[in-house]
């Protein structure tokens, strides 16, 4: 993929309203409201299914609250070391999973990119 390629890659969200509302606000224009889903698990796998594999999808924030839900989907596209679409976790209103957020991401980067990143 070319560096002309890239910058036509588009953003896409799958959470609840109050973080789909605010993406929606910085100008994602894909996203998957799944508050009010009575099947939220089969949901959140289809929505993320198709959106890894719309070609001009570049990065997925799905919210952390979801992953549960798709770790197979998640660990067989890491397996794969595609470049895109980049799947982040974004951590919920109240709370995360993950100890330390800052080093969480931090392992994230390095694993994407290759190498540390601080700033």
């Amino acid at each position: 993929m070319s560096m002309a390629q890239a910058k036509f890659l588009s953003i896409a969200a799958i959470g609840d309203e109050e973080m789909v509302s605010g993406l929606r606000l910085a100008g994602v224009a894909r996203y998957y409201i799944m508050e009010g889903n009575t099947n939220i698990r089969e949901d959140v796998r289809k929505a993320l299914s198709e959106l890894i594999n719309e070609p001009n999808i570049g990065v997925i924030i799905i919210l952390e609250d979801y992953v549960e839900y798709v770790k197979d989907i998640l660990a067989h596209v890491r397996e794969k070391k595609r470049i895109t679409p980049v799947i982040i976790e974004a951590p919920p209103k109240v709370g995360t999973k993950y100890k330390n957020i800052s080093s969480y991401y931090n392992a994230f980067i390095k694993e994407s990119i290759g190498f540390d990143v601080e700033i």
